[in-house]
């Protein structure tokens, strides 16, 4: 299926091109601040978790749903295994009207900070309703909300993906849209972002722009999650942008990797890494991974030998200059899956492991569809070869549509969401999605089950 619609940012996309509902009811209008759930009621549930996963040192999970909850605006949630069973708990719920101070519709995964605070972003809602990043503090069996900072589309606009810690503790993330002129890449109104936020004594948190991408998009439009290195640079994704065209309707470039270098007089200075074009894959969908080597590894939603999306590897050179390698193109018919969204991960022996939104091993499982989403793994052979093998095809009631990557746990097993699908009586006749756990076999079959399905009308 050809995609049209020019994204405000890629988390959305599924919503905006299958015409799926992503705002539930709004249940209490006008409501500033949602006080925290727990024991989660019934109608009070969280609703599509486009975004992952993460676990606490007792095994808790954690993640967010952009819709559902107390109001309508998306939720916070946990996950407490006890006895082979999952006890969700949701944390907090947004609102989903102008003005909401504390945010709405988060579509990215939490992060932790050393004493146990929970920090993300929200794609709606904030003081200038342009999003903004916002702190959870638990406190005697309760979750505070704090914004640290609200968008104003100059800094940036609907971040989209999630935040990472520097050393000294200030945050960095990006926004999908914003920037210096706050105009232009198909009249988005800016190209993005990439930000810092720095904490102060009193409390505040300072945002510094380290990056706002040119009118033109010529280095990037739309960019996605970001990683450090060793080093303290940078490095990221675009969905759109660079040299060339990949959509003829509105002359976006093809995606790139850029690098972030922090100057001595505090300025970052940008280097496109790669451009990419159809060929070798196109809208890189997701944050990049490194290797123990330095390679760089990542995804594209679309692009390939046929147009399915890619895993790619990009490998520097001695001279500084960085050389793009295709690992897996998926292919026409599905079986392996369709058009991947969520950032990678390694095992302990070098394999990559990754989710597709579309496509099953079953074939039409999804009604007219060729699957409804799968998680694969890459196995790195002796010859140099990358050889995928699909994990899981999931089938509509177990979920549909994951578009965040796994996590391991420690256990062994992976763990996951699936932003819709479960109970498909629910959320338009789609389901609101899943949290899944994958465990392996000793024959190397892994084995599936549903930890939660999300239940919002």
């Amino acid at each position: 299926m050809r995609r049209k619609n020019p994204l405000i940012f890629y988390a959305a996309a599924l919503a905006v091109v299958f015409g799926f509902v992503t705002t539930a009811p709004l249940l209490l209008a006008g409501r500033k601040n949602a006080p925290s759930r727990f024991n989660n009621k019934s109608g009070e549930d969280g609703a599509l978790p486009y975004a992952g996963l993460i676990s606490d040192g007792a095994g808790n999970l954690y993640g967010t749903t952009t819709s559902g909850g107390a109001y309508g605006g998306g939720t916070v949630f946990q996950l407490v295994p006890k006895n082979d069973t999952w006890t969700e708990n949701i944390l907090y719920s947004f609102c989903r009207v102008n003005g909401c101070p504390d945010g709405g519709g988060p579509y990215a995964a939490l992060i932790f900070d050393e004493d146990g605070n929970l920090y993300g972003t929200t794609s709606e809602g904030g003081p200038y309703n342009l999003g903004a990043v916002f702190r959870l503090a638990p406190e005697n069996g309760t979750w505070t909300e704090t914004v640290l900072h609200g968008f104003d589309r100059k800094d940036g606009a609907y971040p989209a993906v999630g935040l990472i810690f520097d050393a000294a503790g200030n945050l960095y993330g990006t926004t999908a849209r914003g920037g210096a002129s706050g105009k232009t890449c198909a009249e988005g109104k800016g190209c993005g972002t990439v930000f810092e936020l720095t904490p102060g004594a009193s409390g505040a948190w300072t945002e510094t722009v380290l990056h706002s991408f040119n009118d033109d998009g010529k280095d990037g439009n739309i960019p996605n999650g970001l990683i450090f290195d060793a080093a303290g640079n940078l490095y990221g994704t675009t969905w759109y942008g660079g040299r060339g065209s990949c959509d003829d309707e509105i002359g976006h470039g093809c995606g790139t990797v850029f690098e972030l270098t922090p100057g001595a007089s505090g300025a970052w200075t940008e280097t496109i890494l790669h451009s990419f074009n159809r060929k070798d894959g196109y809208n890189p969908a997701a944050a990049l991974v490194f290797d123990a080597v330095g390679n760089l590894y990542g995804v594209t939603n679309h692009g390939g030998a046929l147009g399915k999306g890619t895993v790619f590897q990009l490998s520097r050179s001695a001279g500084g200059t960085w050389t793009e390698t295709l690992l897996h193109s998926f292919q026409n018919d599905g079986k392996d899956g369709f058009f991947p969204y969520g950032t990678l991960i390694f095992d302990m022996n070098g394999n990559l492991y990754g989710t597709t939104s579309e496509g099953s091993p079953d074939g039409d499982t999804c009604g007219g569809l060729p699957g409804c989403g799968t998680v694969f793994q890459l196995v790195y052979s002796a010859n140099g070869k990358w050889r995928e093998k699909v994990l899981h095809g999931f089938n509509g009631s177990d979920g549909l549509y994951p578009v965040a990557g796994p996590i391991f746990g420690a256990d062994g097993a992976l763990y996951g969401t699936a932003a819709y699908g479960g109970n498909v009586k629910q959320c338009s006749g789609n389901g609101c999605g899943t949290v899944f756990r994958l465990a392996p076999g000793t024959n190397g079959n892994w084995a599936e089950k549903v930890l939660h399905k999300f239940s919002f009308d």
